[in-house]
């Protein structure tokens, strides 16, 4: 009495599930510190880059000597590799300061690096950008989401019509064409042309959330066709697999409405590879959309690291690494946990 079903997974199951989960994602956090170190630290020393010339890439304009003496010292440049790492790793953790050789510059926990260029801390210009991205990605993966999937439940369902064939064509069309190419010609006949839209802009959400919907819902629609044009395609594959399998048959002889087996069973299992692919745009959207931050011009993360990388500001470029990174792990890890929602299965494994 009271036992579980076999297979059935227990709480403590579910619980030692996500803490896999949770170590994984927290190793492969050590694992990317290390090989970001590696590309932005050990690789130009590799190259014949100097001490100086290493300093000098996290330096302001025209830095004296004494600010270099400053930075390589800061940065252990002069000091074994592993200790050089270790301090990397450690100002992440605990934060640090940095001595420019006239003044101390605190950099709080967690400190991805100061810019001498902007003379703040890089996570402070990271979470300044961060709202433009996350609202960004947020609202074009809901969009297209749920047309995606919509779109490709539909098509599976009416295959052969032509409503299969004229989705599954926009579908190709949209997969097809890059994102600074939409956002260009939606933007001027959209925008300019028709009216129908207005300018694109950034208001934060809290201060106007109308306004913040109504002058992003143009980066949003863009995303979505490029993004909802591969989901409904790979929608539409798995649920014509999922439609023809036994327990389907099964389900419908036994008398279940037709939403019930359509949702219940042949949605439900089509989505575990949607998932996967979901949980990498997302995370890489967050990371920074720099497409199409780019076309609208738009001044998130993905600005933020070219910005970087043309006024060689190395501290921004490592810390929007470090945070694009970040994001995917967590939307990695996010993934792996619904899976066992979708899946029950997957929490014994």
């Amino acid at each position: 009495m009271g036992a579980q079903p076999a297979g059935h997974p227990t709480p403590h199951t579910v619980i030692a599930y996500i803490i896999r989960r949770l170590l994984g994602a927290i190793g492969l956090l050590f694992v990317i510190s290390a090989v970001t170190f590696a590309i932005f630290f050990l690789l130009p020393r590799a190259a014949g880059m100097t001490t100086d010339q290493l300093a000098a890439r996290f330096a302001g304009k025209a830095p004296d000597h004494a600010t270099l003496v400053a930075i390589e010292h800061r940065f252990g440049f002069d000091k074994p590799v592993a200790e050089q790492y270790w301090q990397f790793v450690k100002q992440l953790v605990a934060g640090g300061t940095y001595d420019t050789g006239t003044r101390t510059l605190d950099c709080p926990a967690p400190c991805m690096g100061y810019s001498f260029r902007t003379n703040q801390p890089v996570l402070q210009t990271v979470i300044d950008r961060a709202g433009v991205t996350f609202s960004i990605a947020v609202g074009g993966a809901i969009l297209w989401l749920l047309s995606g999937v919509a779109i490709g439940v539909l098509s599976a369902l009416r295959k052969g019509t032509m409503f299969d064939r004229v989705s599954m064509g926009v579908a190709l069309a949209g997969v097809s064409l890059p994102v600074f190419f939409t956002a260009e010609l939606s933007q001027a006949f959209l925008v300019h042309k028709w009216q129908l839209m207005p300018d694109v802009n950034y208001v934060n959400f809290v201060s106007n959330p109308l306004q913040w919907a109504q002058e992003l819902i143009l980066p949003w629609i863009t995303l979505a066709f490029l993004y909802a044009a591969l989901y409904a395609r790979l929608t539409r594959a798995g649920m014509l697999d999922t439609l023809n399998e036994d327990y389907i048959r099964t389900a419908r002889a036994k008398g279940l409405r037709e939403k019930t087996v359509i949702i219940k069973h042949g949605l439900r299992a089509t989505l575990t590879p949607l998932l996967t692919v979901f949980g990498l745009d997302v995370g890489l959207l967050l990371g920074g959309a720099v497409l199409t931050e780019k076309a609208f011009g738009l001044k998130g993360l993905g600005m933020l690291a070219l910005d970087g990388i043309g006024s060689s500001d190395l501290p921004v470029v490592v810390g929007v690494t470090l945070i694009g990174a970040l994001f995917i792990v967590l939307a990695n890890l996010a993934v792996d946990i619904l899976y066992a929602v979708v899946d029950p299965r997957v929490r014994l494994s």
